[in-house]
């Protein structure tokens, strides 16, 4: 699976672009839909969000209205292993930024929206909470470590990286 990453409107939000046999899926298509739909070269056939922050669905509603496909979020995902057409993965809960936040593991690759960041984890002041944050944490480090984390702004990172570095990811922090 390629992996294709365009930081978008005025937030840079991560959107990410995903390939496999000339069949993609967008992650959290933030803001200039023009920009993203110059990237695809091919068949799209869905749509996925993290979280319903503008910064995150800017470009939605065109892209929703371009492609025809399906969005694929919290209300309509549930918890656990997920085919979209070719593509394979588990949809994880993890609120604590917000109450409806939710990543996507596909293999070793978990796009995570504004749960986690390179050295840093979302704020809890938008609609989520600490106590859920913690929740989120507590399940995601009993993941391989070797998961490398596509967030919602900023660089990749590994889960390995996150747990050795951040005290977010250390017994009773939050």
């Amino acid at each position: 699976m390629e992996i294709k990453t365009l930081r978008v409107g005025s937030l840079q939000t991560n959107c990410y672009l995903l390939k496999k046999d000339n069949k993609y899926l967008i992650i959290d298509p933030g803001d200039e839909a023009d920009k993203i739909i110059n990237y695809i070269h091919g068949d799209v056939k869905g749509i996925l969000i993290t979280h319903n922050h503008f910064d995150h669905v800017g470009a939605l509603n065109q892209l929703k209205e371009y492609y025809h496909v399906p969005v694929y979020h919290y209300l309509n995902l549930k918890e656990g292993e997920i085919k979209i057409s070719i593509f394979n993965f588990e949809v994880i809960y993890n609120p604590g930024h917000t109450k409806d936040s939710i990543s996507f593991l596909f293999e070793n690759d978990l796009f995570c929206g504004d749960f986690i960041f390179e050295n840093s984890i979302g704020r809890t002041d938008a609609g989520g909470n600490n106590q859920d944050m913690k929740k989120s944490i507590m399940k995601i480090i009993k993941y391989s470590p070797s998961i490398n984390i596509y967030p919602g702004h900023g660089n990749k990172t590994t889960l390995k990286n996150e747990i050795d570095t951040l005290l977010y990811f250390k017994d009773n922090y939050l």
